[in-house]
């Protein structure tokens, strides 16, 4: 009976805390209006990573927009299998993918030796990694207690926060970095995300991130900081992804293959703790089924991604603020993203206009998101006993995935492989959260 008691009291709670819970439909023009703030909250980085691979292969301009629309439209496609699900595929969470950065190295690599249909190649037999480890996720799950999940949510968040700071500046490589109009129109797009949130009633508070990110962008623009010329030279329709794989082929490679299998090993540790952090957001915790069906999905993604002329596709970190900011879980509104994605894959025209938004306008609002992620984590730690077992598994594993994050080239002299699985701060904290929760004993 107490058991019962228990789990409605958690479902009352859960329901007064969330607008919107994992299967709750919202009307079709809010879902349309949350899904764009879910996209802009992606958007730099799904298209950041074939930029980066084009540029580094020295593609010309039309190939590279290619890869841009493919991978725009292979994200929504990937994000509408992992929301929405088929079959055994899917965490039915809502869980934003795209391309990610893990992959540029030996996606540069591959391309340069074997051309870009090496990394298509890749791509697809990498992919049978996450595929193959999907299936041994439930004995796994004994190895990931609160202490592990908080720690790891907690490290999303913090390994964010520096991200957002160099948006804040101005972008990286930026002539203007640090400028401090690049710092006002920061502040000015966070604290309109914050009062709407606090105190605006409705889709003001839900949309508070899109709604101060187009404030943003309005002072952007009458400042003169958007450049219109990218969205004038987009075409209004393409095809994307086929083009690449016919002028390209695609071309298998044992070699080839060979990086990307320990780029593939971290994604799948990251989204695992991407889905957990999802869960505990919306408040239904991921169980062992909803994480090998969520590993699986990033596996069929990042298949489907070769044949279509894009990297591999992972759960994106960056969305995971969203839900208990705007406190709407509801899936349906990814799957909304998945359909407008896909649509701005197809209309490359609409997607330069999103690419347009300057960085500082991202950084105000990501300073916030990324922020309630690390929040997050730590409402989950609070729920740990704090003996001095556990208090030294946060304690490292924090300090380790910081560490690797803001000093990356301490791991400059490791071998390649190595420097792969450490490169993110997230992988190099998780790997040391397990680590020390399998080896230091339990206290009585």
């Amino acid at each position: 009976m107490s058991e019962i008691n228990s789990s409605q009291m958690i479902k009352e709670e859960g329901s007064s805390s969330l607008l919107y819970q994992i299967n709750d439909k919202p009307s079709l023009q809010l879902s349309i209006l949350l899904g764009f703030q879910h996209i802009v909250a992606a958007f730099g980085g799904i298209v950041a990573v074939p930029l980066v691979v084009s540029s580094s292969l020295g593609l010309d301009i039309s190939t590279a927009a290619m890869m841009v629309s493919a991978a725009i439209f292979v994200a929504g496609l990937s994000s509408l299998i992992q929301s929405r699900g088929i079959g055994k595929i899917g965490a039915r969470l809502p869980c934003v993918m795209g391309t990610t950065f893990t992959f540029v190295d030996p996606s540069i690599a591959v391309g340069s030796s074997i051309g870009v249909g090496g990394i298509f190649g890749a791509t697809i037999l990498g992919s049978f990694i996450p595929m193959i480890l999907s299936r041994f996720i439930k004995p796994l799950m004994k190895f990931f207690p609160p202490v592990v999940t908080g720690t790891v949510i907690t490290l999303i968040g913090l390994t964010l926060i520096p991200v957002s700071m160099d948006w804040c500046a101005g972008g990286v490589g930026s002539p203007t970095y640090g400028s401090l109009t690049n710092i006002c129109i920061s502040l000015i797009v966070m604290t309109i995300v914050v009062l709407l949130n606090r105190y605006g009633k409705g889709v003001f508070s839900t949309a508070s991130i899109l709604i101060g990110m187009i404030c943003g962008y309005l002072i952007c623009i009458a400042l003169g900081f958007v450049d219109f010329t990218p969205i004038k030279e987009a075409s209004f329709i393409g095809i994307p992804g086929l083009p690449l794989v016919l002028e390209h082929g695609i071309k298998f490679s044992i070699a080839a293959v060979v990086p990307f299998i320990v780029a593939y090993l971290v994604t799948t540790i990251e989204t695992i703790g991407c889905l957990i952090a999802v869960g505990e957001a919306s408040q239904k915790p991921a169980t062992s089924e909803d994480l090998s069906r969520g590993v699986l999905a990033d596996g069929v993604g990042s298949c489907i991604a070769g044949f279509l002329g894009v990297g591999p596709n992972s759960t994106f970190s960056q969305n995971v603020g969203l839900i208990p900011m705007t406190k709407v879980a509801s899936r349906h509104v990814v799957i909304m993203v998945g359909i407008l994605l896909m649509i701005l894959g197809i209309f490359p025209k609409l997607g330069a206009i999103v690419a347009s938004i300057p960085n500082p306008v991202l950084g105000g609002a990501g300073i916030v998101m990324f922020g309630f992620v690390a929040a997050s984590g730590i409402k989950t730690l609070s729920r740990v006993n704090m003996n001095n077992r556990n208090l030294l598994i946060i304690a490292v594993s924090i300090a380790l995935g910081l560490g690797i994050t803001t000093r990356p080239d301490l791991l400059s002299n490791l071998p390649n492989s190595l420097q792969m699985l450490f490169s993110s701060g997230i992988s190099t904290g998780t790997i040391a959260a397990l680590v020390l929760n399998i080896t230091l004993k339990e206290e009585k």
